[in-house]
């Protein structure tokens, strides 16, 4: 599609003069520039003016609103290159108006009678977006004044603000104009753009962060106005076993009998030249195009992986369907005729992720836009500093780290391509042996038996095997004759003989949620063993921390930043962990196929995990060694503390216990979920299964041990048992909470409150004794007074996800 779009707009310049010559004659616009296209514009530079000319009312096209320059928060969330919403509109005139309307696609009737649809049409709201006067008319022609329309926060900037706390905006005309260099026309696609400024009070600190003057912030919006695809493609419709996002919509024109949601796959338009071929050539390949603004090597890095999915284009009988270039000098990435690959740059790390220009008739995507966060492989270099302490030789790095970082790039560029191909994320890839770059991996990172970390297969190399047989089914070309939905059944089934799992967001979130193999940033088949070697990982490489793990020249304070993810590298691991406990085996079955009933997982896995879970809940692992402490001083002048920093209490200096406390809550939140113990009581019918109240009890009685004499275990030791108290004793008091659950969790306290009172009595040591009466009076206060009981905040982890630097789709 892009190099015949190329093609016609080069037909179109060579034939631009023609175009003007019998173009109409406007009074408003005798001085303007004439830009001929899809719709005729005139560029009025000396009045700050836009206009379109309308030849042919209520003709249906797409309008996308995009960011071209954003606010550079990942927080605030207004990026550079952002997508809007993409919509069908169209002109319609009413007396001295044109009004720009959206119809309802949501709701349908797909059917020949005029009158059944246009009943389904009258039933749902439309949305007029814009209405213009008339400013000329000529034989038919309408000439109307854009310059509002496109001075409008189209984007929905100050409502980002407002909903992000970041304070009150609202558009100042005065320091809002057309930008002209935005403005393009070519056969198929009209380009505007302008530059909007809103004035008001900044409230919020990211915003304050990132604007030179936070009372002013000004950002182009873009608009688009694209011509609809033709008929010639074939719609392909949903199977939630397939890995792909979908188009819905209610189709009241379908029988009784059929379903009234319909589903659409959203994929790219390919074809083979010869169908009947096993491998072919496309018709019009699919073309990605990489950011110039890209340094190396994170470019080539970028589209090493991003080529990548030609392996699975060839896999599905295509011979260079699927390419990456450099964005040609001069063409625009927000231009809809172009698949990028954009280089977003923000003040702190966050998420990147891959939008599309989809036709929501069909499910056809126009356009792919894959923005990854610059900030992403600095982080992934600060974990491999971590690990690796690769400053030992000298001052340059050991090159494993760069190396691992980029390996990421390569992954990530992958994943995000396919999400703009249309396929959703799979969190079960991990179980099958990295089967797809869906999913979120974790690094790899491995121990020898000389205690040396090899992270050479830290990150995967190429597309993985549920990559090759979803883009079969979205993509393959069927020979002449071919009964389409028999094929793309078989390619089901037969993912389904070779064991390639598929399970995707909503199963693999970890608060609440129970799929034993669906998680995010994990390897392998085995949660529990995996977890277990990570906390060896951990505990090595925390043993050999030091000044090698910093850059000869840095402040010894910025050895901190190094460390926390190293002190946290078990987290992502016990999510998957946890996820065992009251965990349910399930797939995306549909009546027909083999059936895969819903069941527990086994008791005796849900113990292991229990223990396992345990085993991270100790003074042991989350005690930060006196040695490393003793070598990060405070932030001098000039560095400030900043959030991806241990969580501190002790001002400036860090805060061992702090920063047990917030893991502590992590994991006991993790734990002790209402959905994941009201999963537990139901499986209680199985008599060697783990009830809620023996995983209450086993955790008191681990917390609970006392450590005799002064010191950091001991206080960590407090630490644990005042936040596992705690987050029993919200249960027993939380409204949302399954009633057997608070019953059993009060009970438990009742008993707590027995031994603690034994204990005081014996007590010796002054600290134990104030630890042990704190936990009789929040216990005191929660049981007698549920609903004026207010337990003390969390404390917080430093950001987690993305790890590495992920809605959109996001990674």
């Amino acid at each position: 599609m892009v190099l015949r779009w190329r093609f016609i707009c080069l037909i179109g310049l060579l034939l631009s003069s023609t175009v003007l010559a019998q173009g109409v004659n406007w009074e408003k616009t005798e001085n303007a520039d004439f830009l001929s296209g899809f719709f005729p514009l005139h560029l009025d530079a000396a009045n700050g003016a836009v206009y379109l000319e309308i030849h042919q009312l209520e003709q249906d096209f797409l309008y996308v609103n995009s960011l071209r320059t954003g606010l550079g928060s990942n927080d605030i969330g207004l990026d550079r290159g952002q997508l809007g919403d993409t919509r069908i509109v169209r002109f319609e005139r009413h007396g001295d108006k044109v009004l720009l309307v959206q119809g309802n696609l949501e709701y349908r009737a797909n059917s020949t009678n005029q009158a059944e649809r246009k009943a389904v049409e009258e039933a749902f709201a439309i949305s007029v977006l814009w209405g213009f006067p008339i400013a000329e008319e000529k034989d038919g022609v309408l000439l109307i004044d854009l310059s509002t329309f496109l001075l409008q926060d189209a984007h929905g900037i100050a409502q980002r603000l407002k909903s992000g706390k970041q304070g009150s905006f609202q558009v100042d005309p005065s320091r809002s104009a057309i930008y002209q260099a935005g403005c393009k026309n070519f056969p198929k696609n009209t380009e505007l753009e302008a530059i909007i400024s809103l004035k008001g009070r900044a409230e919020g600190a990211y915003l304050r962060s990132v604007a030179p003057t936070s009372s002013a912030i000004s950002a182009r919006i873009h608009h688009s106005f694209i011509q609809l695809p033709d008929a010639n493609y074939q719609i392909r419709t949903y199977d939630p076993r397939s890995g792909y996002f979908s188009v819905s919509f209610a189709d009241y024109a379908q029988p009784i009998a059929a379903p009234l949601q319909q589903l659409y796959l959203q994929r790219h338009r390919l074809e083979k030249k010869n169908p009947n071929a096993d491998k072919s050539e496309a018709v019009e390949p699919i073309v990605y195009y990489i950011d110039p603004g890209t340094p190396e090597p994170i470019k080539s890095a970028l589209m090493e992986g991003a080529q990548w999915w030609n392996q699975a284009f060839e896999a599905a009988g295509y011979i260079d369907a699927f390419q990456i270039k450099e964005l040609p000098e001069g063409a625009d990435p927000l231009d809809v005729r172009y698949n990028v690959i954009q280089w977003v740059h923000r003040s702190t790390r966050g998420w990147s992720y891959g939008a599309t220009v989809t036709d929501p008739r069909t499910g056809e995507i126009i356009k792919g836009h894959v923005s990854l966060g610059s900030l992403r492989v600095r982080q992934d270099f600060l974990i491999a500093q971590g690990l690796l302490a690769p400053y030992e030789n000298g001052t340059e790095p050991d090159p494993a780290v760069q190396e691992l970082a980029l390996a990421r790039l390569r992954q990530l560029s992958a994943h995000e391509v396919g999400h703009t191909l249309g396929l959703a994320h799979n969190f079960a890839a991990s179980y099958n042996d990295r089967a797809s770059v869906m999913d979120y991996p974790h690094p790899l990172v491995l121990l020898n038996e000389e205690g040396v970390f090899d992270t050479k297969a830290a990150y995967d190399v190429g597309i993985g095997d549920w990559d090759k047989r979803t883009i079969l089914y979205g993509y393959q070309d069927f020979p002449t004759g071919t009964n389409e939905q028999e094929a793309l059944d078989k390619i089901l089934k037969q993912n389904e003989r070779l064991g390639l799992l598929y399970l995707s967001d909503q199963d693999a979130r970890p608060q609440g949620g129970g799929h034993p193999y669906a998680h995010l940033w994990d390897n392998g088949k085995d949660p529990v063993e995996e977890l277990d070697r990570i906390m060896d990982m951990r505990a090595v490489a925390i043993a050999s921390f030091g000044s090698n793990n910093l850059a000869p020249g840095r402040p010894m304070a910025e050895l901190e930043a190094v460390f926390v993810p190293l002190y946290y590298a078990h987290r992502y691991q016990m999510e998957a962990v946890v996820k065992l406990i009251g965990g349910v085996q399930y797939d995306y079955s549909i009546n027909g196929q083999s059936p895969h009933p819903v069941s527990a997982v086994s008791p005796r896995l849900q113990k292991e995990a229990f223990q396992i879970i345990l085993k991270t809940m100790t003074p042991e692992v989350l005690a930060i060694p006196s040695e490393i402490r003793s070598m990060i001083p405070p932030y001098p002048a000039g560095f400030n503390r900043h959030r991806e920093l241990l969580p501190s209490q002790a001002n400036l200096f860090i805060d061992p216990l702090a920063s047990a406390q917030g893991m502590i809550d992590f994991s006991l939140g993790l734990l002790l979920h209402p959905d994941r113990l009201a999963r537990v009581i139901v499986m209680e019918e199985n008599p060697e299964q783990m009830g809620v109240s023996q995983m209450l009890i086993a955790l008191c009685k681990h917390v609970g041990a006392t450590y005799q004499g002064p010191g950091l275990d001991q206080q960590v030791q407090f630490i644990l048992e005042k936040q596992t108290i705690l987050h029993i004793a919200k249960l027993a008091t939380r409204s949302d909470v399954h009633a057997q659950i608070k019953a059993e969790a009060r009970w438990v306290l009742q008993q707590r409150l027995e031994t603690w009172e034994k204990k005081l009595g014996s007590a010796s040591i002054h600290a134990e004794k104030a630890h042990l009466q704190y936990l009789m009076d929040q216990v005191e206060e929660a049981l007698d007074d549920p609903e004026e009981w207010t337990p003390p905040m969390p404390q917080s982890l430093p950001p987690g996800s993305p790890i590495g630097c992920g809605h959109q789709h996001g990674l």
